[in-house]
């Protein structure tokens, strides 16, 4: 580990900074400047293509050179912006005055260097950069990672979706299931939670100061701002419309020269009313979304922490690793105690957001802005935790000896099929007849096949239940697991 890593005070950025690559270049500060220069540039290029006398549509060769200023954007650039910031005190403005530094000795674009940021205030810039921040951290991390673990739980389910297992209710013996059934329960827990962090829309307004379009109908009257905006709004992106830079260049070439520019936008869902923010309802419901996913993981967390404790599951090892200073055998389930830990942090900091971003003092307040900046910690803590749920679960065998152990020792759960089959047959006082049996007792076979004996009932239905086990209890629990 490197100095900086080790001086780190938070070990997202220290101890398992390696484990979050994938998420710095888009939630970092550095990120945030990236999305930023993007909308600019994706406003500027709109408002060439507005039909307006004084702005008229950029060459081929500008756009060109505008997008890859956006894709070839480098740390070293949002180090120039910052340099800016020390003097403008202000990290909007310091972007917009870096975009016309760029200009320079290019004629047609230093020209027209007042439409840099033309009527917007800096939040048009920051709530939708804050969108593609999601956006990208949502499609290409945080889904994908949250596929894996439920890819994982679910090949799991199909694996042992027939071994069975003794459950648990309140802590005590219960109706047998499967090792499957139980990992089925998650992944079918997790199918919902998926779809409801993917089907939150990301909102994004570019309407000005106080959200009326005030500053715009000063300069043109006429102009339909509202639905302007919306275009470049909910258009798709240019990285969207061709599958690399070299293409997307070459199609930016034809469409000009055929005057037909195209009208690339942010490809977010535009958000019609606001004050000088936009209202944050849609974060606080992604927050949400997230949070409750981590909650089920918790679950699961837990309950395999329980499942190893019984020796249900054994870890494999890995060599050179140690379990304890002190206790040379242990193998302990650090993944799933890691992962537990992270969720609990990335839940804080969710539920934060969630409950504060929402509320803004009239028109605006700046607390959305500082708060909004620790995205990255509390999707940075769930991303860890998922891959920690990862590498434990990869690493459990199931042990197949303690499971069927337990199992026999339990033979008081074939109370339940005992007296809902006397039940069945009418059978006076069935339940109180089996909880006199059975409650508080050591139960073995031959009790109950001695009541079973003794039933006024048929003998084809004595006969099923003498065949009866603890391990063939299950019900449908196989099935179930399989069809996850």
């Amino acid at each position: 580990m490197n100095a900086p890593a080790l001086l780190a005070l938070s070990p997202l950025d220290g101890r398992y900074a390696s484990k979050l690559d994938d998420l710095r270049p888009i939630l970092s500060e550095h990120g945030y400047m990236r999305f930023r220069v993007q909308v600019e540039v994706t406003w500027f290029i709109a408002l060439s293509d507005a039909g307006f006398d004084e702005f008229k549509p950029l060459s081929a060769g500008a756009r060109r050179y505008l997008l890859q200023l956006v894709r070839q954007f480098s740390p070293n650039d949002s180090a120039a912006i910052k340099a800016i910031e020390k003097t403008t005190n202000h990290d909007v403005k310091a972007v917009e005055y870096w975009i016309k530094s760029k200009f320079e000795g290019r004629p047609e674009l230093s020209s027209r260097a007042e439409f840099v940021h033309f009527a917007c205030t800096s939040e048009d810039i920051n709530n939708t950069s804050h969108a593609l921040q999601i956006k990208a951290a949502r499609g290409q991390v945080l889904l994908p990672l949250l596929d894996r673990v439920t890819a994982a739980l679910r090949d799991m389910a199909h694996l042992h979706a027939a071994l069975p297992m003794l459950s648990r209710t309140h802590g005590q013996t219960a109706s047998p299931t499967t090792v499957g059934k139980e990992l089925a329960n998650v992944v079918a827990r997790l199918q919902g939670a998926r779809e409801r962090i993917a089907g939150v829309p990301l909102m994004a307004k570019m309407n000005g100061a106080v959200g009326n379009y005030n500053a715009h109908l000063s300069a043109w009257p006429d102009f339909d701002w509202e639905t302007f905006s919306r275009q470049v709004v909910e258009s798709p992106e240019a990285a969207e419309d061709s599958g690399n830079a070299n293409h997307a260049a070459q199609a930016l070439a034809d469409a000009v020269a055929d005057g037909r520019a195209p009208l690339w936008g942010l490809g977010l869902s535009f958000q019609a009313y606001s004050t000088q923010i936009e209202p944050h309802d849609y974060l606080a419901e992604l927050f949400d979304a997230v949070a409750r996913t981590n909650t089920i993981l918790i679950d699961l967390s837990r309950d395999i922490w329980g499942y190893v404790s019984l020796g249900y599951f054994k870890q494999r090892l890995k060599d050179g690793e140690i379990g304890s200073s002190t206790m040379p055998h242990k193998v302990n389930p650090i993944d799933f105690e890691n992962a537990e830990g992270n969720l609990g942090l990335a839940n804080a900091v969710l539920r934060h957001l969630s409950e504060k971003l929402p509320i803004s003092r009239w028109q605006r307040d700046l607390t959305d802005s500082t708060v909004l900046r620790n995205m990255g910690v509390a999707f940075g803590y769930s991303a860890l935790a998922w891959q920690s749920l990862l590498t434990g679960l990869a690493k459990l065998e199931v042990n197949p000896e303690a499971l069927a152990a337990d199992l026999d020792a339990a033979w008081e759960v074939l109370a339940e099929p005992i007296q809902t089959v006397m039940r069945r047959y009418g059978v006076a006082g069935a339940y109180e007849q089996l909880k006199a049996a059975t409650r508080g007792k050591t139960v073995q076979a031959a009790d109950l096949h001695a009541l079973i004996q003794s039933l006024p009932i048929p003998q084809a239905e004595r006969d099923r239940l003498l065949a009866l086990t603890p391990a063939s209890y299950v019900g449908q629990a196989a099935e179930l697991a399989r069809r996850v």
